[in-house]
């Protein structure tokens, strides 16, 4: 069989340990022959390919970002998208589809199988770990762990200047990196989208920290919104997918902490960083074993099936089912994290 593969979305780490997964059990168990679409659904749509052999994947596990490029491209946004596909598969005799992506990415590989007979495997990517079939997705890890080494340097500057650091995180409508990262790394306030928030009740957690010779920290994800207000926009822009541009919840925040309390406040907005760099050996571990069970679907036709972590074992899951509903923080462990508020 010849197989397409093509990563969507944002970027993250762990992406090429997938592809290289791929490849190597699929060259060398089922003989089949792999080509790799370049940047997410623009490549069949453009007929942009290039092979995928073992050479090709050799030294790119411990890579960040995709050797074969990403965009948020969306097919079903665009003229005649769904037949450029077909024409580009059939032109390439590319037989199935190992879509590597989060819910957008997955939303259109869930369309092209239901409603167009296109065959594909998913595999979950996200750094927010928000898809709900799965424990975790991968990139997550390193997210956390980028994001917690940030609030543990930003600690020693807070305490040295006696001044309030915001950090804010990434996480449009989950906020699974800032409650991990946040009580990982010791933070005194977790504001996530799913709990609106209190700003005054925020001020006061502040100003209790500050009574004990403590600078506090407040760790806030780029979705969260206080309870009179709106999210917070970069502008109006929006991609392929209808997201709007996230960013300046930090610096809104901070600037409602220092109006509100008198204290100086300050904020780092970690953005791209958390999406960069070289995998966490967990990532790499779980990317090598969605990739080794996605090559396995494929070669048994189990076609719009997405694999997933249950526990320690990957099962496949419907795309359908995968892509339904986002995976959010339960009200019962960001409550957990309250013990350490204020």
């Amino acid at each position: 069989m010849r197989v397409g593969v093509l990563t969507g979305g944002g970027d993250c780490p762990g992406l090429n340990a997938v592809i290289r997964a791929v490849v190597r059990k699929g060259t060398q168990e089922y003989g089949h022959t792999f080509a790799g679409f370049r940047d997410g659904w623009r490549g069949p749509l453009r007929g942009d390919v290039r092979p995928l052999d073992i050479a090709a994947v050799r030294g790119i596990l411990p890579r960040g970002g995709t050797v074969l490029g990403s965009s948020r491209t969306n097919p079903f946004q665009e003229e005649d998208g769904v037949r450029r596909i077909k024409e580009t598969l059939a032109k390439e005799e590319v037989e199935a589809l190992i879509a590597i992506g989060g819910e957008d990415t997955l939303g259109v590989a869930a369309r092209l199988w239901e409603e167009h007979g296109i065959p594909c495997v998913g595999v979950p990517k996200t750094i927010d770990n928000d898809l709900s079939a799965t424990d975790y997705t991968f990139g997550f890890d390193t997210a956390v762990g980028v994001a917690t080494e940030a609030i543990d340097r930003l600690h020693t500057t807070a305490e040295s200047h006696m001044r309030v650091l915001v950090v804010e995180v990434m996480g449009r409508h989950a906020g699974w990196i800032a409650l991990h990262s946040g009580l990982a790394g010791g933070a005194n306030v977790i504001l996530i989208p799913e709990q609106r928030f209190d700003v005054e009740q925020v001020c006061a957690w502040i100003e209790s920290r500050f009574r004990v010779r403590y600078a506090p920290i407040v760790v806030v994800a780029e979705g969260a919104m206080p309870q009179d207000g709106q999210m917070v926009l970069k502008d109006g822009s929006t991609d392929a997918f209808g997201h709007v541009r996230l960013s300046g919840v930090g610096e809104w925040l901070a600037k409602e902490i220092e109006a509100r309390t008198g204290k100086e406040a300050r904020t780092t907005v970690l953005g791209h960083t958390q999406r960069g760099g070289t995998p966490s050996a967990f990532d790499r571990w779980l990317a090598t074993r969605f990739g080794l069970h996605a090559v396995d679907a494929v070669h048994a036709r189990d076609f719009g099936s997405m694999v997933a972590l249950r526990g320690t074992d990957i099962v496949r899951v419907p795309l359908a089912e995968a892509t339904a509903q986002l995976k959010t923080v339960d009200p019962a462990l960001y409550a957990e994290a309250g013990v350490f508020f204020g």
